[in-house]
């Protein structure tokens, strides 16, 4: 009996220690090849997605107030927004974001980037 009541308890905790790792960002799974969303803009208009990557270069414009920075994955590169402090180049980030554009016209995007809600 009491085998199986450790047994039990042992399979309990690893269930409950895999859903909370699931849900962990800093994981190196989950996130989405920038190629898709460059290849499809339209299937990701604002929608959630978590991307890592190398931070190849960082703009501030200081009088309209806009901080943006590319990031770049072994599919592709894309545009990233941010209102908090910008990464330094060269260096490897992961975020989650939501897909933006200014205008799909006939499946193209114009000005597609992706508003960073949190970096880790």
């Amino acid at each position: 009996m009491i085998r199986n009541k450790d047994s039990f308890v042992f399979w309990s905790a690893m269930a409950i220690a895999v859903l909370l790792l699931a849900g962990c960002d800093a994981l190196p799974f989950g996130d989405t090849p920038i190629r898709d969303i460059t290849a499809a803009p339209a299937n990701f208009e604002g929608k959630e997605v978590k991307l890592r990557g190398k931070v190849t270069s960082v703009t501030k414009l200081p009088i309209l107030d806009l901080r943006s920075y590319t990031l770049q994955d072994a599919t592709g590169e894309i545009s990233v927004t941010t209102r908090g402090e910008l990464p330094a180049a060269d260096e490897t980030v992961g975020l989650r974001g939501t897909v933006r554009s200014a205008a799909i016209i006939g499946g193209q995007s114009l000005g597609l980037r992706v508003e960073e809600i949190r970096r880790f």
